[in-house]
C-alpha cells in the first residue's frame, strides 16, 4: 500500500515531468516485447471495435465491462518489462484479476469527467487529463478508487500543462500511425500506453512499494 507520509511529502514537493524521457522510456518497453504487444494491441482494438458493428445493443457494455480490465494489461506488462521479469501472452490478460476495481474507477472517471463536459468543457479535459493515473494507482498502488483519483488528480495538477502536452503528442503520434494504412497503429498505440506507464513509473514510482501487483485489492473470483 503507498505510505500516507511518502504521498504528503510528493504532493507538496516540486516535480518535474520530462516528456522526452517518457516517450524514450515507452519505446524501450516495447521494444522489449514488441511481438507480444502488437498482438495484444490488435485483440483490444478488435474487442473495442466488432461489436460496434455486430452486437449493436451491446457495445456499450462491453466497453464499460471488458475494455478497463484489457487496457489494464498494458500496464501490467510494462510493469514485468521494467522490473525485468519474463512476458507471455497470456499475462495481457492479468487485468481480469483486478476486473472489480478496474472497472469501478473507470467508470466514476467517465461519470465525473463527463459531467465536466456537460458543465463548461474545460472541467471536463481539466478531469481527463488529471486523471489518467487513476488506473495504474489501483493496480501498482492498492488504493481504491476514490483514493487512486484523487492521486492522479493531485500529482497530475502539478504539471497538468506539461502532461496535457504529452497527451496530446501521443494522441498526433496515434494520427499518424493511422494514416500508414492503419497498420502503424498498432505500434503507436502500444507504445502510447507503455509511455504513460514510463511516466507513472517517473512520477509515481517513489510511492509504490514492491509487490503490488502480486495481490490485487479486489480480485473477481
Amino acid at each position: 500500500m503507498i505510505d500516507p507520509r511518502k504521498a504528503e511529502r510528493l504532493l507538496n514537493s516540486p516535480i518535474y515531468f520530462d516528456i522526452d524521457a517518457a516517450l524514450k522510456r515507452g519505446w524501450e518497453l516495447f521494444k522489449a516485447e514488441p511481438v507480444i504487444l502488437i498482438v495484444y494491441f490488435l485483440v483490444v482494438l478488435l474487442v473495442q471495435v466488432i461489436p460496434t458493428f455486430y452486437l449493436e445493443d451491446f457495445a456499450g457494455l462491453i466497453s464499460i465491462l471488458i475494455s478497463p480490465p484489457l487496457i489494464a494489461g498494458f500496464y501490467l506488462i510494462a510493469n514485468k518489462i521494467s522490473r525485468g521479469e519474463t512476458v507471455e501472452f497470456k499475462d495481457c490478460f492479468d487485468g481480469f484479476k483486478f476486473w472489480l476495481p478496474v472497472v469501478s474507477v473507470n467508470i466514476i472517471v467517465g461519470i465525473i469527467t463527463l459531467l465536466g463536459l456537460i458543465a463548461l468543457i474545460l472541467p471536463g479535459i481539466y478531469l481527463a487529463v488529471a486523471y489518467s493515473f487513476a488506473l495504474p494507482f489501483v493496480l501498482f498502488g492498492g488504493t481504491e478508487f476514490w483514493t487512486s483519483m484523487e492521486l492522479s488528480r493531485k500529482l497530475i495538477t502539478k504539471i497538468w500543462w506539461r502532461f496535457f502536452a504529452f497527451a496530446l503528442l501521443l494522441m498526433v503520434i496515434n494520427i499518424v500511425g493511422l494514416l500508414f494504412l492503419g497498420v502503424g497503429l498498432l505500434v503507436s498505440g502500444a507504445v502510447s500506453y507503455m509511455a504513460v506507464y514510463a511516466a507513472f513509473e517517473d512520477l509515481a514510482g517513489d510511492l509504490l512499494q514492491e509487490g503490488e501487483v502480486e495481490n490485487p485489492p479486489v480480485a473477481n473470483d
